[in-house]
């Protein structure tokens, strides 16, 4: 009973905390994000005032919140426009692979950590935190630009990249044979072809079994569905979020619509608890050994991010505004980099304090990246253009109907009003 009621309190503390740093952020106009971090980082391991009680429910929690931040942006794109992505931007995907991988291999093969440490920390490096993103992207209110798409082609890349890698580096780690490492790499393929068929093929059928004019009944079924596939992904070696993101396009019409409204409110919840738990699983100590190699990387990588986004609205054909933006974006790694670097800790221990290290500055500098990259790089670019024009000799007889700002894109609609492609 004892340590039941010190839970509650703890959590109570918690989602109370939480809420008041959401209002601080609200006043300030910031994102959450990063105050929900410091705040776990506070609280955690070597913190201030460690939190016990609640530890593991908080953990549980945490991993929901990053299931249910991956659904609901599914839920936003239905399958014909998650593969049109994926067709148009495979290219994208592969100068995000070369651009913020190698600086990680690299980093670790001058470290002297060896070839295998050089594969997982590729993979810390390589990999944008699709969470994060995606509540950057909702704080924002991002969800209608023209650039979200592109965005969205690329996270979805990476996480479908992760049922190769992880496989790949579960072996590598362990040693395991070729058949062996295979048989996984097999295993994984065939659970993402078959979840994104059974989406692409047989989405109206699940759209219809899952519908209810019930609003409890679609969200208990809705959300049970979803953690029963998520459970089964990770089960199967492939990333719990894609099983949840794949769920999220898999629905459509009215059910997404209404799903969409019955689980925001839990996803804010859940992804506040997630950002918490990310900060409590850090001890504060392991950081200032490493912190200044993983600022020099973090430096690195996030503007070969910003050029991957730059790169990928561009062929696009977005304009330069909404090419910064999804730069900016992308900057913020998170969950899929700690995985891994857990995973890798067994062969070269410092790769974990590292990561860390790694992962909280672009965490924190990602909502920033996100929100001021485009400002600066038009106010840069503006100054390098002439700021004066010849006057013309005597106004107008008639007044001119009032035009658009020099830098805006396009005369009629502005880049930032685009409709997001509905369902």
């Amino acid at each position: 009973m004892h340590d039941t009621t010190a839970m509650l309190i703890e959590l109570g503390a918690i989602i109370l905390g939480l809420g008041l740093l959401g209002r601080l952020a609200g006043r300030i106009g910031f994102s959450p994000i990063p105050l929900y971090l410091l705040a776990g980082l506070a609280f955690g391991h070597g913190g201030i005032l460690p939190l016990q009680a609640s530890e593991e429910f908080v953990a549980t929690g945490a991993e929901i919140g990053v299931i249910l931040l991956l659904l609901l942006l599914g839920l936003e794109y239905s399958a014909s426009e998650l593969v049109t992505n994926l067709k148009t931007q495979y290219p994208s995907g592969a100068v995000d692979f070369v651009l913020n991988a190698v600086p990680g291999a690299a980093a670790a093969l001058i470290l002297g950590w060896g070839p295998v440490a050089a594969v997982a920390l590729a993979g810390v490096t390589w990999i944008s935190s699709s969470g994060v993103i995606a509540k950057v992207l909702g704080d924002l209110g991002r969800l209608g630009n023209r650039e979200t798409p592109v965005i969205l082609g690329v996270l979805v890349i990476e996480d479908l990249a992760m049922a190769v890698y992880l496989p790949i580096l579960t072996a590598l780690l362990a040693g395991v044979s070729f058949a062996g490492g295979s048989l996984t790499l097999l295993i994984s393929l065939g659970t993402v072809g078959a979840v994104l068929y059974l989406a692409l093929r047989h989405g109206r059928l699940i759209s219809k079994a899952v519908s209810s004019d019930n609003a409890e009944m679609l969200l208990l079924v809705v959300l049970g569905l979803t953690l029963l596939v998520a459970g089964i992904a990770a089960e199967l070696q492939v990333s719990a979020a894609v099983g949840a993101f794949l769920v999220g396009i898999a629905l459509s019409g009215e059910v997404a619509e209404g799903a969409s409204n019955l689980l925001t409110p839990l996803r804010d919840l859940f992804a506040a608890v997630f950002f918490v738990f990310f900060g409590l699983s850090t001890d504060p100590a392991d950081i200032p050994p490493v912190l200044v190699p993983a600022l020099l990387l973090a430096v690195v990588t996030a503007l070969t991010k910003i050029a991957t986004g730059y790169y990928a609205a561009r062929r696009a054909g977005i304009k330069p505004a909404g090419r910064w933006r999804a730069g900016g974006t992308l900057v913020a790694r998170g969950e899929f980099s700690i995985v891994i670097a857990g995973l890798a800790v067994g062969v070269e221990p410092r790769i974990g304090p590292l990561a860390t290290a790694y992962v909280l500055i672009l965490v924190i500098v990602g909502p920033l990246a996100a929100r001021w990259t485009e400002p600066i790089a038009r106010r840069l670019t503006g100054r390098a253009r002439p700021t004066t024009a010849p006057a013309p000799a005597k106004p107008p007889a008639v007044p001119a109907p009032s035009s658009p700002d020099a830098d805006s894109p396009s005369p009629t609609t502005p880049e930032s009003t685009s409709p997001a492609p509905g369902r």
